[in-house]
């Protein structure tokens, strides 16, 4: 009865559906094949929509379905196979596959940013408290997206480690053909790690994750899922369709978090452009799962499903302290905001990470905000989108050109990331130029964490002295500011260079509220000196 009603409904709906959806008009124009695709659309007005007229219009269903048969006999009882992994993409589009899995050798492993040269020199002391102090790396590539986050020692206690131990540390490949579960919990681990993280990692899960990861008895997984048994479901990185459409390859998002953040405000978030979002949402499954599909590519939109910050953790609620779990919504969330408008986001939201072992202050923290970074830069308002400086395009070994998939560091492709838009400019002066960015920004991100270091042990030194819990609350509200505009930077990976301004205002504005709570508890501390004198 179902798939009857709904072949006479798709007949109507999916003459409305090809005329919505963005470039698509031309498959009113079509007509599917003969390879039963026609059963398909019967129930899938959606994707037909999607589908004819395409890039991909005369690709069967079969390509990336099984057991279509058994599917159409019964189609609630026997669910189609859907195959995702990005070895079927690279059966066409070679060279993209080969480049995405080729190990870029510039990038380090296991980079801990809390050392002497690293991001974060003071990492323990100002995230004291924070499960990251354990290990937190800089990032190496796509191809490692699941992989080094399952072996960090921050994530369920080091328990996955490589097969073929540091040998194995430059292997890609599925996840566990690479990693093994020891079961063994590691000194100075920690047991981080939650479902919601591992979706911007990987393309696996789409079609068993609800969208915003809530409890349903269709999805087998959900926000509170036990993180090991979701760990172990995981064997691919981020695939292609996370931002390429396998019905009609038409650019697209899938994160659920971002496509709820620009639904939200579609005329004002940091993809808009004179007051519109190239992004339609489709939903499918009644609901359960949702895309965002572009007229034309936008990479700041589909690199902004992982490289954002985002609230993916369980907290705690600024009001009142209490407990923020996985069954809230607030633990799959957008922000789309930079440093500068973060704390007052998150005070709005009513909730934050953690508290900082010494000073109890509230804080937050942050994950690779580079989108938030980018919006309303020098490149951003000159129109050049990430792909462009990290995907620069290169001959293959058939001669043709392509974008490579393997996401470089432009410092250290000059020539092909830069030189293009900067004809007239050498490829030493681009790399000189970029580098006194860079020094200068690295430069105010050590200023920062020395004063917030500073708070953090007059804070400590005021409360042995008995400093009045008043004066105690004002530099902790310091420290909650200050540690925003400061740690943000630590997180974003371009070292200030996606936006050098917004970097530097930013980390100026953390030494002020560093200082600010210095001085606010020196000055008690000076006053309940003088009382002592007295007595």
């Amino acid at each position: 009865m179902r798939k009857r009603n709904l072949a006479i409904a798709g007949a109507v709906i999916g003459a409305v559906a090809v005329l919505s959806l963005p470039g698509l008009t031309t498959a009113a124009k079509s007509k599917p094949a003969a390879d039963g695709r026609d059963k398909c659309y019967s129930c899938h007005d959606e994707v037909k929509a999607l589908k004819e007229g395409s890039k991909h219009a005369k690709l069967s269903c079969r390509t990336c379905h099984d057991k279509l048969d058994a599917h159409m006999n019964d189609p609630e009882k026997n669910k189609p196979v859907t195959v995702i992994d990005q070895a079927l993409c690279g059966k066409c589009h070679k060279s993209q596959y080969n480049s995405f899995f080729t190990v870029n050798y510039e990038a380090a492993a296991r980079k801990e940013k809390g050392t002497p040269t690293g991001r974060s020199p003071m990492q323990d002391k100002l995230l004291a408290g924070h499960g990251f102090t354990f290990e937190h790396n800089e990032p190496r590539g796509h191809a490692f997206m699941v992989i080094d986050q399952f072996v960090v020692d921050r994530f369920q206690g080091g328990r996955f480690q490589f097969k073929d131990g540091w040998k194995g540390i430059d292997k890609t490949g599925r996840t566990w053909d690479v990693l093994t579960d020891t079961g063994k919990k590691l000194s100075e681990t920690a047991m981080a790690g939650n479902p919601t993280c591992i979706q911007c990692k990987t393309s696996d899960h789409i079609l068993k994750w609800k969208f915003m990861g809530d409890k349903d008895p269709k999805a087998q997984w959900d926000r509170s899922s036990d993180i090991v048994a979701v760990a172990k479901d995981t064997q691919n990185a981020v695939g292609c369709i996370h931002c390429h459409d396998p019905h009609g390859a038409q650019p697209r998002v899938v994160r659920d978090a971002l496509i709820q953040a620009i639904d939200k405000d579609r005329a004002g978030n940091i993809f808009a452009k004179n007051g519109a979002t190239d992004l339609k949402t489709i939903s499918f499954r009644d609901g359960f799962r949702k895309i965002g599909v572009m007229q034309k590519t936008d990479s700041r939109m589909m690199c902004a499903q992982c490289h954002v910050e985002y609230n993916c953790n369980a907290g705690s609620q600024w009001s009142n302290g209490k407990p923020v779990k996985y069954d809230d919504g607030r633990t799959n969330h957008f922000p789309l905001k930079n440093s500068l408008q973060l704390l007052k986001h998150y005070k709005e939201l009513d909730f934050f990470d953690f508290k900082h072992a010494v000073t109890g202050a509230r804080l937050v923290k942050f994950q690779h905000p580079e989108a938030e970074t980018y919006a309303g830069s020098v490149h951003d308002k000159a129109g050049i989108q990430c792909h462009q400086c990290h995907m620069p395009k290169q001959k293959g070994k058939d001669g043709k050109l392509f974008s490579n998939h393997g996401v470089v560091r432009p410092k250290n492709h000059v020539k092909e990331s830069c030189l293009g838009c900067h004809p007239t400019s050498s490829a030493e002066q681009k790399l000189y130029q970029i580098d006194a960015v860079q020094n200068y920004v690295k430069g105010k991100m050590r200023k920062a964490e020395y004063w917030l270091g500073q708070l953090i042990d007059t804070y400590a030194a005021a409360q042995r002295m008995g400093v009045t819990e008043s004066v105690l609350a004002q530099a902790r509200e310091k420290h909650e500011e200050a540690h925003v505009l400061w740690e943000y930077w630590t997180a974003e990976n371009s070292d200030g260079f996606h936006n050098p301004d917004l970097a530097r205002e930013s980390l100026t504005g953390s030494i002020s509220a560093s200082k600010a709570g210095v001085k606010i508890l020196n000055d008690a501390m000076a006053v309940a000196r003088k009382d002592d004198a007295k007595k």
